[in-house]
């Protein structure tokens, strides 16, 4: 591929496009109460043995066990692990992986939780029905990359949490603690068979977990509508497609409709917690950016996240469980996203600034048009207590060059960047994120 130059912007000109996109998402089901006929949905799949994955802090407000029951109703053997890890590390997913096999076998499983009670039960199940080690299937080059050779179980994702989108995605996040990088497991047999979103089971959630994980959302939505686009990448042969095929037209789609919600619904969300139509508005928001991530892909912001909450000091957020270190994911993505947003602005300007208005309707262009999106992004972190930039949860200059390796590994995420990423751009990126305001 030969770059061309377009004003300030590089872009990448392939020599034989693209010319096909491709689109997975799992069966949903949406709505208030509809997380009480679970032991239907799985009934229709025939299975016997059901584990419940969750976390304590989830368990403790009684809906995986609900659900569980719910499931024994029709007729099946259900039972919760409530071992689950917030931010899952590889620790924490191979203790899980080790209770599944002691306990199994299990016919499906049902994640109840956010992204880390999602993610940790496609490890579970990737690891209860294929051969080999955890990090034999981490993505390259953190781990050896590996396919699955075998089908795995029926999974059903039931967020608990506006946010992830995991239950439409085909990723797995985790923590490697011994290289101090979050990185992943990505395969489309990861999916989920049917994704449950009842928006009742997110009344619990604190403000600054409706913050964060809202912003995971938010950022979802703008990376995967601003990624290069699916022309852009040289053909692929069949066997060579991946899930993140970068943005089009069925992901914009998705993408776009997420960023509407959002705009009138995320303030109020986190302000004001019993507010059911805009937990509802959020909820469709965060499944909505999940269908159309789940195959554009995201960028810089997700890229940088991963060393930001891998490498955390000392920082702990309120409103999360424990005291031990951490960033949330969603906290760490927004963090570097106003200055990605400026960097990636010159590759496609109508795009950004269709994004900014969309979140915030009644701002107005600047002078300076390439601040718009990280303009409306700045306020609304500010509005809902988002640190001030990565120098707010405890990094500092002498960081920047850690931080910078670490999100270097992350090419699977840095190639779907509209434009392409070099080892000084993502310096200057960090180094203007230690303070956004």
């Amino acid at each position: 591929m030969a770059p061309r130059v377009k004003g300030p912007a590089i872009v990448i000109v392939p020599s034989n496009p693209e010319s096909v996109f491709t689109y997975g998402a799992p069966a949903l089901k949406f709505g208030p109460g509809a997380s009480a006929e679970i032991g239907f949905d799985l009934g229709q799949y025939g299975v016997r043995r059901v584990l419940v994955v969750t976390d304590a802090g989830v368990a403790a407000t009684g809906a995986p066990a609900r659900i569980a029951e719910q499931i024994a109703g029709f007729g099946m053997h259900a039972e919760v692990y409530d071992g689950v890890h917030v931010e899952p590390t590889d620790e924490s997913l191979l203790a899980a992986i080790g209770h599944a096999r002691a306990s199994g076998p299990w016919d499906a499983f049902v994640a109840v939780g956010g992204g880390s009670s999602i993610d940790t039960a496609k490890a579970v199940n990737l690891l209860t029905t294929n051969p080999g080690e955890l990090m034999d299937y981490v993505n390259a080059p953190i781990g050896a990359g590996r396919a699955p050779s075998r089908p795995l179980k029926p999974l059903v994702a039931v967020p608990t949490t506006t946010g992830t989108g995991s239950e439409s995605t085909t990723i797995c996040v985790l923590d490697v603690l011994g290289l101090k990088v979050k990185t992943g497991i990505s395969h489309a047999r990861l999916r989920p068979v049917l994704a449950v979103v009842d928006p009742d089971l997110t009344m619990t959630q604190p403000p600054e977990v409706t913050a964060a994980a809202g912003m995971d959302v938010l950022c979802h939505a703008l990376e995967s509508y601003t990624a290069r686009p699916y022309t852009s990448y040289e053909r692929r042969r069949p066997e060579e497609r991946v899930p993140y095929c970068g943005s089009n037209p069925v992901a914009d789609m998705w993408s776009e409709q997420a960023i509407r919600l959002l705009a009138g619904s995320f303030r109020t969300a986190v302000r004001h917690g019993d507010d059911a139509e805009a937990r509802g508005a959020m909820a469709l928001a965060a499944t909505f950016a999940g269908l159309g991530f789940g195959n554009a892909g995201v960028h810089i912001p997700h890229a940088n996240a991963y060393p930001i909450a891998g490498r955390v000091k000392d920082f702990h957020p309120s409103g999360y469980p424990g005291g031990e270190p951490m960033v949330p994911h969603g906290m760490a993505v927004a963090l570097t996203a106003p200055e990605a947003f400026r960097f990636t602005f010159a590759a496609d300007p109508a795009r950004h600034l269709r994004a900014a208005a969309l979140l915030d309707p009644a701002a107005a262009v600047p002078d300076e048009p390439a601040e718009f999106l990280p303009g409306v992004l700045t306020a609304l972190m500010r509005d809902i207590g988002i640190p001030n930039g990565t120098g707010g949860v405890g990094y500092a200059q002498a960081d920047v060059p850690a931080l910078v390796e670490g999100a270097m590994k992350q090419q699977r995420l840095l190639t779907t960047s509209p434009r392409p990423v070099r080892e000084e751009d993502l310096t200057g990126i960090l180094t203007r994120s230690l303070s956004l305001w």
